[in-house]
């Protein structure tokens, strides 16, 4: 089959996917931005992804490969996945609306949050079930009982059929754009890469001038490594604080779409900052995002000059468990250089902590503070975190500290320290 007839049929199918997802919700909106357009100079649209049923477009590819299943053997009404969260919630979903059983299993550390909600979207048609502590632990357990009880095993991304299905977000797009405009880019997260995957094969056919950016966080680069190295590759380590992108090796099927880009088309963010976006969006405009469904926002700052181009942002979701609020607006204050952490050398004498304390300004607080006092000593340590107003409140705090001889380290940045003791 040439490249021509296969473009065609995978634009027939996806159109296929699209009016049959009709019957489960809407199309979620493409809104412009008018926040982030003035940010950047440039018109921002938003693709609100976070608005499906389930908050996040992992729906589109569990429907479609679950009624494409049901299509060629409607006697297999058992589906099986393995998920910690958004694909559990689009499988559950999908049970639910084709009246299948649906088994899901997910690790014993899985929030329980995105337990009840599974357990809410798919009622009596789901079962759930906690196993192991690592996802790795999870898939195999799943994927034994899949085959044991002949199930059918609906993956989260490297299936064509899901891919297919998140493709539909693209064609949505296209059609939801005011007449005449074409996008200049369009950006979008990148997890196990079904979503890029499809939304790239859709642009390629239907609107080829528009680049595409890829957006993945620096705790998770697979994409970008293998783009890289020119070959897939497993990551050794992956943190999974962007738990909705955070994979260790990029889809087979997804890199054959995807391995045809540059690197340098591929951004990866850091976490901390994308919690400052996170942050942003929440205070400014009043959107619930997670770690993933940020990505594509918190990329514009790294896209070079934007300014008076069209961008499409891909939001990809908005499960967001507001336990998680703490640590997120802790590492926000800590990329914008509004809070810092030191070990500090203090004298043990009276009037020794005074010193320090006037060393600070009118916009500096004692956000953290322990203290060890040893009395066959002279010196003891504190733990001490300190909140500013600015960034600049906070090094004029630190010059101070350094103009007064005290002695100190900043451990702000120490993965590892503050992992253990802030």
């Amino acid at each position: 089959m040439d490249s021509a007839t296969e473009s065609q049929e995978f634009l027939a199918g996806v159109d296929q996917a699209r009016a049959a997802l009709r019957e489960l919700f809407e199309p979620t909106p493409l809104q412009r931005n008018d926040y982030l357009s003035a940010k950047y100079g440039a018109d921002i649209w938003l693709k609100r992804e976070d608005l499906t049923p389930v908050r996040s477009y992992k729906l589109r590819g569990a429907s479609n490969a679950m009624r494409k299943a049901l299509a060629d053997r409607p006697e297999r009404r058992r589906f099986v996945c393995a998920s910690a969260g958004n694909h559990a919630q689009g499988m559950a979903y999908a049970c639910a609306h084709f009246g299948t059983e649906g088994v899901i299993f997910m690790p014993v550390t899985t929030p329980k949050q995105k337990i009840d909600k599974t357990r809410h979207f798919g009622g009596p048609a789901v079962e759930i079930r906690l196993v192991g502590d690592y996802f790795d632990d999870t898939l195999s357990a799943a994927r034994k009982f899949c085959a044991e009880a002949d199930a059918m095993f609906l993956p989260p991304y490297d299936a064509a059929d899901v891919i297919e299905g998140q493709a539909t977000c693209g064609l949505e797009i296209l059609d939801q754009l005011p007449p005449g405009v074409t996008p200049d880019l369009l950006v979008m997260p990148v997890g196990g890469g079904g979503l890029s995957a499809g939304m790239a094969r859709i642009f390629a056919a239907r609107s080829p001038a528009t680049g595409l950016r890829f957006v993945e966080p620096m705790g998770g680069p697979s994409l970008k490594r293998a783009l890289e190295a020119g070959k897939l590759v497993t990551l050794d380590k992956v943190d999974n604080f962007v738990d909705g992108a955070a994979v260790a090796r990029i889809g087979d099927l997804n890199f054959g779409t995807l391995g045809t880009f540059p690197a340098e088309d591929v951004v990866v963010v850091p976490e901390d900052r994308l919690c400052g976006t996170m942050v942003e969006m929440l205070n400014i405009e009043g959107v619930v995002l997670e770690p993933a469904g940020a990505l594509a926002i918190d990329a514009l700052r790294d896209l070079g000059e934007i300014s008076g181009k069209t961008i499409v942002a891909v939001v990809s979701g908005g499960n967001f468990d507001f336990e998680r609020l703490p640590e997120v607006k802790e590492r926000a204050l800590r990329w914008e250089g509004k809070k810092k952490y030191f070990i500090l050398r203090l004298p043990q004498r009276p009037g020794a902590l005074r010193e320090f304390l006037n060393l600070l300004g009118p916009d500096d607080d004692i956000a953290r503070f322990e203290y060890l006092k040893k009395s066959a000593r002279n010196f003891g340590s504190v733990l001490i975190g300190i909140e500013s107003g600015s960034s600049a409140s906070a090094d004029a705090v630190r010059a101070r500290m350094d103009a007064a001889g005290f002695t100190y380290i900043d451990i702000t940045d120490d993965a590892v320290i503050t992992s253990l003791i802030v």
